[in-house]
């Protein structure tokens, strides 16, 4: 898939633990035909930031992440319903937005839409959201460590 994020709007996601994340994306190859095959693009490119968009609040979006994850993520569910035809290899908007956050759960929207505006598929994700802890130090002499250089 190719993406391009659009860079954040200042007045979207200013309700309290509501986060917003628009993506362009495309198959990077011109797919056949077949609106099944178009279907299952978009059910794959679906899954690959909605999850995240949820934890934006708590974890910065992976194209800015400096540094290892803060946040462990698994889908628990995730839905699509598609509208009317479209191709997979052309470009489409996916405007996500998570309207809550809380007690290790996280529901994330999307809506996939054409370039000339029609929306095209919604999806619903429900994410389980966990906060990683940091690693604690192994003690010295464990697994053959002395602490020092030989």
């Amino acid at each position: 898939m190719q993406m391009r994020v659009v860079p954040a709007v200042p007045e979207a996601g200013t309700d309290p633990g509501r986060t917003v994340q628009l993506i362009w994306l495309r198959a990077a190859e011109r797919l056949p035909d077949d609106p099944l095959l178009h279907a299952c693009a978009l059910t794959y490119a679906s899954d690959l930031t909605l999850a995240a968009t949820a934890a934006l609040s708590i974890q910065e979006p992976f194209y800015r992440r400096r540094g290892p994850r803060r946040v462990f993520m698994s889908s628990l569910d995730h839905a699509v319903w598609f509208h009317r035809l479209f191709r997979s290899d052309e470009w489409l908007l996916f405007a996500q937005h998570s309207p809550s956050l809380g007690d290790g759960r996280g529901l994330s929207h999307g809506e996939f839409w054409s370039a000339d505006g029609r929306l095209v598929a919604s999806v619903v994700q429900e994410t389980l959201v966990r906060t990683l802890r940091d690693e604690p130090a192994s003690p010295a002499g464990a697994n053959g460590a002395t602490g020092s250089n030989p």
